[in-house]
């Protein structure tokens, strides 16, 4: 890998060498501003630091595609609600603590809150995982056999069979203008 590939901002700005004359970083060649104006050494160091004084114009970030998926809405509603439970009841255990800790008469009422609030939180994380795995299920994720998402599948897929069927037989009769059949509306 060459140095050039690695160099920062400073780096890639055009540097000046002694006798006032820029030249590109590489090449040695003059650079296209040089070529186009032929101005005396002083001019050249005044252009170098007007050029350092002045905001790039490069973005400030460059987005990326995501490495992961986002996760399904009912799933991050989910998880966002187990979070926030958690949170709660982990407060709650702090200042359990801290008013034992204290003597404080709010200490009891505060370890019966704690321990319903784990029992609530333990709830949510389960939740969690249940609604990614009933998600999951449903909307064809899994590919195991006994997957329901493949039998719901499959039975739409029969459905509009059927349904394109009837229609190319509509459509024949309808060409054949109502011969073949019965009776005419």
């Amino acid at each position: 890998m060459g140095s050039d590939t690695l160099m920062g901002t400073a780096g890639r700005r055009e540097s000046v060498v002694d006798s006032g004359t820029a030249y590109g970083r590489r090449t040695g060649q003059r650079t296209a501003h040089e070529a186009q104006d032929p101005a005396p050494a002083g001019a050249a160091v005044a252009g170098a630091v007007r050029a350092r004084q002045q905001p790039s114009c490069r973005p400030l970030w460059v987005e990326e595609p995501a490495g992961r998926s986002r996760l399904p809405d009912p799933v991050r509603v989910a998880a966002v609600r187990a979070v926030l439970i958690i949170s709660v009841t982990l407060i709650q255990a702090v200042t359990a603590f801290l008013c034992t800790m204290a003597g404080s008469w709010l200490a009891f009422p505060m370890v019966l809150s704690s321990v319903a609030s784990t029992v609530v939180a333990t709830w949510s994380v389960l939740d969690v995982w249940v609604t990614r795995q009933v998600w999951s299920q449903r909307h064809g994720v899994v590919s195991a056999p006994s997957s329901t998402a493949r039998a719901l599948r499959r039975e739409r897929r029969r459905v509009r069979r059927q349904e394109r069927a009837v229609e190319r037989t509509q459509e024949r009769i309808r060409r054949r203008g109502g011969r073949g059949q019965l009776s005419h509306p």
